[in-house]
């Protein structure tokens, strides 16, 4: 089966092909195909974002798309940035930039009250129109402090509440195999290799 990624993200892609490795499946990137069409997430809930992407891959490709919609939900910001954590200081936001916004919101709010949780929500449409859509939360809280390299968006800044035995790691410094057993978008994206076996379409 061959199915497209809809994301130019390379840190979500590498992410992606790395969690559903074991699906007999073959992954296509933007890299390998012709000039997209302008994507507007225009959604208010991250399924609708996921869903108005992998549509309008099927729509252009022909064959099944792998979309997802993810953010951080900061509780000391009434959950913000949620669903806009991409574009959290503009439309064409960096991560360095959404990072800073964060940084600055957060300044005078104490560790104990900075608890937060990643959501990601994965959808596959096919071009005869099944869809399947799973969720993934993963929480913790916002570090006073950026640390390590790994991942991208918030990673750094993330301390996931499950941890390796006597350490507080964020996200950035996680390694990738523990991040990933335990993350948002792991937790998803294999509910969403679970439900595409049931119903055949691996």
């Amino acid at each position: 089966m061959e199915i497209v990624l809809a994301t130019a993200n390379k840190g979500k892609i590498a992410e992606i092909v790395e969690i559903m490795a074991g699906l007999p499946v073959t992954f296509v990137t933007k890299d390998q195909m012709p000039p997209w069409p302008e994507i507007v997430e225009s959604g208010d809930t991250y399924v609708e974002n996921a869903l108005i992407k992998a549509r309008a891959l099927v729509e252009f490709s022909g064959v099944a798309a792998i979309a997802d919609d993810s953010g951080i939900e900061i509780d000391a910001l009434d959950g913000a940035p949620g669903v806009r954590s991409a574009r959290f200081s503009g439309p064409d936001a960096t991560d360095e930039q959404n990072n800073e916004r964060m940084r600055e919101l957060l300044k005078d709010v104490p560790a104990e009250k900075r608890t937060a949780r990643y959501r990601c929500v994965a959808v596959l449409v096919t071009p005869e129109g099944t869809t399947i859509d799973a969720e993934g939360t993963c929480e913790g809280r916002i570090a006073m402090a950026p640390e390590g390299d790994n991942g991208f968006g918030y990673d750094p800044w993330f301390i996931p509440a499950e941890q390796p035995e006597g350490q507080e790691l964020t996200f950035g410094r996680l390694p990738l195999e523990y991040k990933h057993g335990i993350s948002h978008r792991g937790k998803a994206l294999r509910e969403l290799a679970a439900k595409m076996a049931d119903l055949g379409l691996s």
